[in-house]
């Protein structure tokens, strides 16, 4: 009985000492348990640190001394502690009263490098990986490290790409961090194909995205190499290029990129439904606005009943009445279009409804992602700010304008809730992109030889948004230097400032009996008078011209304009422009005219005056027909001043082909030399198409053209040179101006236009098929250049 009494005070003790109740009568199961694990230390040792303090490590754990804890206890504390990414291994125990932590710490990051890169540099390898130098080592990142550097290869087009990362041992814990990098052949698009499309042909469809195919010239470009973001964003091109074309049911079923592991391509292949194309049927305006004359916003309609139906039109439109309804007072006014679509007769009638919107304001736009650009070059294309009322058309504006300025690859302008119900927060996610460029130029003129140039351009200025461009070029008959700067936002306003200086040295050739250096400048100021089509530009120019003879069979009309001469004119030009592109136009117009006053001192007197129209139309956009109509003309009169021959206007081989440069206009009959005329008209008629039978990636497409045009009526002092011996100074005898009356030329040819990497490249064959006597023809042209 003593011994049993003994080993119950023994156990007794041993339950007491470990910290666990002992449990009196019946329990049932999971009752009480708590009460049976509970358990307090005395106090904490931390064991197996090196340099982490052992505070450090006391903070992240839930038990306390003195407290009663349990194994839910435990188990966070441990959790805790692997979530820091310290520690590669971690033990609590109890010893006596004292709760023991022994810790393995992770390595220090001494190094992070990366080999067998060459197309991702280092400092763009670096930006993706998570993990830093002087920072702990996980698994974990490492791992991710691993996917986002292939991701980041899979962008750059290389989808065989692999990455090893390897841990060396280095010194009191800390190890070198380093991705062996394989990066493997670049991942092609063998073929692009759509399906569903009768109206526009697959070539035509490819030129609106911005993925292309692989071809022979591959190399000289990046987006024919499958992107993720760039197939989303080519689907919008299409949505945005159906929709302004007047297919406003289109939708795209699928978009699908398949990649052949074996061949290392992909195949892309886009499913659509273009649906019946629309025109505009009756445009009407309501408003529940009391002071709003309707008849005075319908001037801001640019949809028209019977054109074709076009989303830009709309969208403008909306931009345009809600800026004009908002100077009106009406800040909260909401502009909705309302369609009624008419499928038998394929019409969309609208119906432009205003009326009063919820009183929001803009409690704060917040700017994100220009770490070059001024956060003001970004504010100034809103027409809104801080305080006034939220208008999701204008939000939409600012967005269309931040795109446009091809400063960021990517512009996203999100809404969130302020601080009050009617605060909103107004939230611009830009990704910059490089805005610089060294440029080598290449190009041919017939009349000017083979030219060459190197050029400097950035189009974001020290992140203000100012351009400037620095030219050098050469050639064998002609070199010039050029230095420009433009100030997209004068004052603070909407209108810009822009001046340029330049030299040009030009060497006689067949074209020219003379040598000839111009020194000059311009100041402009440019004025947006309707937002993104119209526009009024006011020009300053001077100009000093160093004419010396080099041929002694020059004419006495042109000895004239031998010796310096100072032109200082003032002019101003008006642009309207809706082209859909600046660069390859298929649809809109482009017209501008132009007048300068030649006399705020200097040695001419003048006015000259021109034009130039230029319409676009697909007039076969299944097979990627465009037509091309082409007028323009000029007059220059004198004000006081004799003009001189190089005043006067002279013909070129660009708006009139089959003949030389100063191939037709007023002659001197004696010499041969072309001395321009006061006035000038032309007009051309041109279709360009894909040559058939070649892959539309090679850049090659024909066209077919005729030419109209005239130059006459020289200047009489001028004649007066020409039929007087020894004339102007001259040293010719007397001789007589032919083809000095209005007579028009005609031409007519082809032409075959590649649109190579080493830029726009064009051969012309042209013959005349109305003529004078003394006109120079020429069947054959070729010129172009480019930037690269």
């Amino acid at each position: 009985m003593q011994c049993l009494q003994k080993l119950t005070r023994t156990i007794l003790i041993a339950v007491a000492v470990i910290g666990l109740s002992p449990v009196v009568g019946d329990s049932l199961p999971g009752i009480g348990a708590a009460e049976v694990q509970a358990a307090t230390v005395s106090r904490i040792v931390v064991r197996g640190n090196t340099r982490i303090e052992a505070s450090t490590v006391e903070s992240y754990l839930t038990i306390r001394p003195g407290r009663p804890y349990g194994p839910a206890d435990v188990d966070e504390s441990l959790k805790t502690l692997f979530a820091t990414g310290l520690f590669g291994d971690v033990a609590i125990t109890r010893e006596g009263g004292a709760l023991v932590v022994t810790v393995t710490e992770n390595p220090m990051v001494n190094r992070i490098s990366f080999e067998g890169n060459r197309r991702l540099d280092d400092k763009t390898l670096t930006g993706v990986v998570r993990t830093e130098e002087r920072s702990m080592l996980t698994r974990a990142k490492v791992q991710s490290d691993v996917q986002n550097i292939l991701e980041a290869y899979r962008r750059s087009g290389r989808f065989r790409a692999t990455v090893e990362p390897k841990i060396i041992d280095r010194s009191n814990n800390r190890v070198d961090l380093v991705f062996e990098i394989n990066e493997g052949d670049r991942t092609g698009i063998e073929r692009i194909t759509f399906i569903g499309n009768t109206k526009f042909s697959d070539g035509r469809l490819r030129d609106v995205i911005r993925t292309r195919q692989s071809g022979l010239l591959s190399f000289l470009r990046t987006t024919d190499s499958f992107d993720p973001d760039r197939l989303d964003a080519d689907q919008e091109l299409l949505r945005q290029f159906y929709y302004r074309h007047g297919y406003a049911d289109f939708r795209i079923v699928s978009a699908v990129a398949d990649l052949d592991r074996e061949s290392n391509v992909f195949y892309v292949t886009f499913t659509v439904e273009e649906g019946e194309q629309y025109s505009y049927g009756e445009i009407d305006l309501q408003t529940s606005l009391a002071s709003v004359d309707p008849e005075a916003l319908r001037r801001k309609i640019r949809t028209h009943e019977g054109d074709t139906y076009s989303s830009r039109d709309v969208e403008r439109t909306l931009e345009d009445m809600t800026l004009a309804v908002s100077e009106q007072g009406y800040a909260f006014a909401q502009i909705r279009p309302r369609a009624s679509r008419d499928y038998e007769n394929r019409t969309i009638s609208l119906t432009y409804f205003i009326e009063e919107g919820p009183r929001v304001y803009i409690e704060r736009i917040n700017i994100r992602g220009n770490d070059r650009t001024r956060e003001y070059v970004i504010r100034r294309e809103f027409d809104i700010v801080e305080g006034d009322a939220f208008n999701r058309v204008l939000i939409d504006k600012a967005e269309r304008r931040l795109k446009d300025l091809q400063f960021f690859k990517a512009v996203n302008i999100t809404t969130a809730r302020g601080s009050a119900p009617d605060r909103i927060i107004v939230n611009v996610n830009v990704v910059e992109q490089a805005t610089g460029e060294v440029g080598f130029g290449i190009g041919y003129s017939t009349s000017d030889g083979v030219i060459g140039d190197v050029t400097i351009t950035e189009k974001n200025f020290l992140g203000r948004g100012q351009f400037v461009r620095g030219r050098i070029g050469v050639g064998s008959d002609l070199s010039s230097y050029e230095f420009a700067f433009t100030e997209p936002y004068f004052m603070g306003r909407r209108v810009s400032l822009s001046f340029d200086v330049f030299r040009k040295t030009y060497d006689n050739n067949d074209y020219r009996n003379y040598e000839l250096t111009t020194t000059g400048g311009s100041l402009a100021l440019g004025l947006p008078l309707r937002d993104d089509d119209l526009r009024l530009n006011l020009i300053y120019r001077i100009l000093e011209e160093e004419y010396s003879a080099v041929s002694l069979n020059t004419s006495n009309a042109w000895r004239s304009s031998f010796g310096d001469t100072l032109t200082s004119a003032l002019g101003y030009s008006l642009i309207w422009d809706t082209r859909d592109s600046k660069t390859n136009p298929v649809d809109g117009l482009f017209v501008k005219f132009s007048q300068e006053v030649a006399g705020l001192g200097g040695d001419t007197q003048f006015l000259s005056s021109s034009i130039d129209a230029r319409a676009y139309k697909e007039i076969l956009p299944e097979w990627g027909v465009v037509g091309i109509l082409r007028a323009g003309g000029g007059n220059i009169t004198n004000l006081g001043k004799d003009l001189r021959a190089a005043d006067q206007f002279q013909h070129s081989d660009q708006w009139l082909r089959g003949f030389e440069p100063r191939g037709i206009g007023p002659r001197d009959a004696r010499t041969g030399d072309a001395i321009g005329g006061r006035w000038y008209v032309h007009a051309n008629a041109e279709a360009e198409f894909p040559i058939l039978g070649l892959p539309r990636e090679l850049g090659l497409s024909g066209a077919v053209f005729t030419d109209f045009g005239a130059l006459w009526d020289a200047e009489p002092a001028l004649i007066r040179c020409v039929q007087t011996t020894n004339g102007c100074g001259g040293n010719q005898p007397a001789s007589s101006v032919s083809s000095n009356g209005f007579a028009p030329r005609v031409s007519a040819g082809f032409g075959v236009k590649w649109a190579s990497p080493f830029g726009p490249l064009r051969a012309d064959f042209a013959w005349p098929l109305i003529k004078e006597t003394g006109d120079r023809t020429q069947v054959f042209r070729l010129g172009g250049g480019t930037r690269f």
